[in-house]
């Protein structure tokens, strides 16, 4: 029987030939990922255990980004352990400050992933590798210390559920309204422990970037992780960012599925997910009219270049509502000077948005953009729970960035088209 894209990944790495899923394997990892939150908590299981060297130095990436720059002593002090031990453990895989960034960015940006890789990750939105025909999860702490220590995990392999888009996409539409639509769809538990696999010519049509946004989102479906195939499109985004061999991946066309869904992209509009779950998903017609006082673009979710170029054609000439703070956050330094480049930052802050250095910052309620109580906040980042960005009795939407620019102009939730009107066609 054939296997789906996980299940060829998890084989390769068990040394195996097949897997199915609810078997538990050990797997070799490829690369292991911690951040200034959890990366402290896994060198404190090291050192208890006096475990004073790692399995290898090469394939651990170490990124500041939650609550960077330290916004106080106690954010300080996790970036010194962390860059204290990377140091000790020879670990030239660290990044804080420049050419640095939000890390579900900078990685992929610089090459550490490639198509069949296993990567591991301190942070739940490490599924965000998928895009490039990864195997990539998040685990605890305690996990991914093991893993620093001996190279390799458990996992089970998880059931597959694939995700077809066909069709031609509207206008405006992108992966952020792709995936918000398929969480409305599932609900938030509707991958529990399940890979997601996405295939159509909709999604061949995306921007790499907009595929990452995709896979990103796998985790607020309770999805163990997303994938997808790893086709030329990937492999051209890839060949000036790594030296690692690259490979196309494809599921075996007699692969099983537990279960699976069609989407038609002509039928999807830009839509909403409203507080306070990631599936409360609306068309943006329903919610449109919403008073906001804050929006925010940025995060590992939507602080691509291809992002900012779209904000940046609707705030183009405009102003941002004097009644909103627009925060702009480049998800990479990289992301940053080539926005600069491209005159995309003149634009945005000509426009009135108030642009920062790269962090993940607001998107967990962390510093530089939270929220007072009864504020409403639409956000191109991954959660809307309650309190995730500050006050309990605050409101976050999350949308796109075209959603989100346009309701940066007219102070309430906006249809792109009724900034820009009908005709114009969207950046890329």
């Amino acid at each position: 029987m054939g296997m789906t894209l996980t299940e060829k990944i998890l084989a390769e790495h068990a040394g195996r030939d097949y897997v199915e899923p609810g078997e538990l394997i050990t797997v070799k990892v490829d690369l292991a990922i911690a951040n200034d939150i959890t990366a402290p908590l896994a060198i404190k299981q090291l050192e208890k255990y006096g475990i004073d060297k790692v399995w290898d130095p090469e394939k651990i990436a170490l990124v500041m980004d939650h609550f960077f720059p330290p916004k106080d002593i106690l954010s300080a002090q996790q970036i010194k352990i962390s860059r204290d031990w990377a140091k000790k453990m020879g670990i030239k895989n660290y990044f804080e400050g420049q050419d640095s960034g939000v890390m579900h960015t900078i990685l992929p940006e610089k090459g550490f992933i490639a198509p069949g890789d296993l990567v591991m990750g301190a942070d739940s939105h490490t599924c965000t590798y998928g895009a490039l025909g990864a195997f990539s999860t998040g685990v605890g702490s305690t996990d991914i210390a093991y893993i620093f220590a001996t190279g390799e995990t458990w996992l089970k392999v998880p059931e597959t559920m694939k995700f077809t888009f066909y069709g031609k996409r509207q206008k405006w539409v992108g992966g952020k309204d792709f995936v918000l639509t398929v969480i409305g769809k599932i609900g938030v538990d509707g991958a529990l422990y399940r890979a997601m696999e996405y295939h159509g010519e909709a999604i061949k049509d995306l921007p790499i970037e907009e595929r990452l946004t995709i896979t990103n989102m796998a985790i607020e479906a309770g999805g163990k992780n997303a994938i997808m195939e790893a086709d030329e499109k990937v492999l051209e985004w890839l060949k000036d960012k790594t030296k690692k061999p690259l490979r196309m991946i494809k599921a075996d066309p007699d692969a099983k599925y537990c279960c699976e869904y069609e989407f038609d992209a002509s039928k999807i509009e830009p839509v909403v997910a409203a507080p306070n779950l990631p599936s409360n998903v609306k068309p943006v017609s329903e919610v449109a009219g919403t008073p906001i006082n804050q929006v925010f673009i940025g995060s590992c979710t939507n602080g691509r270049i291809t992002d900012l170029r779209i904000a940046a054609q609707i705030l183009k000439g405009r102003k941002v509502h004097p009644d909103v703070r627009c925060i702009v956050i480049p998800a990479s330094d990289r992301t940053y000077k080539q926005a600069l480049k491209e005159g995309l930052i003149d634009i945005l802050a000509e426009a009135g948005c108030l642009i920062s250095t790269s962090t993940c910052g607001p998107c967990l309620g962390g510093h530089m953009g939270i929220l007072a109580e009864g504020e409403v906040c639409v956000s191109t980042s991954n959660r809307n729970f309650t309190g995730r960005m500050g006050h309990p009795n605050s409101q976050v939407y999350l949308a796109g960035p075209a959603v989100a620019a346009a309701s940066a102009v007219l102070g309430r939730i906006a249809h792109p088209e009724e900034v820009v009107g009908t005709k114009e066609e969207v950046a890329v």
